[in-house]
């Protein structure tokens, strides 16, 4: 999976975006272009590849980690859990966005080590919402 520069003016922040949706991770990206922050998407298409990357010895410092729920091999919470336990990446916020909006997923998720979940936009301008909501809140 490539790694996608959205580049814009300013400093440049680094988001491990993991979802094994091509579509989603692409509106996700092209949403934070839209909205003119300045940010190294590195992707992953589960669990598994996202430990992989963050992992590796020169791995850009993680700024933000987006995880979906439901991924093959790894899912959100189960990253979420190995992540929660690596010191480097304990305090790193992590977002999980998913087509669910169960409250029990949502309280797991919390006790996982989620900073903020989300439900999937359904449309673009949802995702541009997201995008803004995530700049201010992480002050990426």
């Amino acid at each position: 999976m490539a790694n996608t520069n959205c580049r814009m003016a300013g400093s440049l922040s680094n988001i491990y975006l993991t979802d094994d949706d091509d579509d989603d991770r692409f509106l996700i990206c092209e949403a934070i272009k839209a909205i003119g922050i300045s940010v190294h998407i590195i992707e992953a298409v589960n669990g598994c590849d996202l430990l992989g990357k963050i992992g590796h010895d020169h791995a850009p410092k993680a700024d933000l980690i987006l995880l979906d729920m439901n991924m093959p091999r790894m899912n959100g919470l189960e990253a979420a859990q190995a992540i929660r336990t690596n010191k480097v990446y304990e305090n790193v916020p992590l977002v999980m966005i998913t087509t669910s909006n169960d409250k029990h997923l949502a309280l797991n998720a919390a006790e996982s080590g989620i900073d903020l979940f989300r439900t999937k936009p359904v449309s673009f301008e949802g995702y541009i919402n997201l995008a803004r909501e995530l700049t201010e809140r992480f002050r990426l």
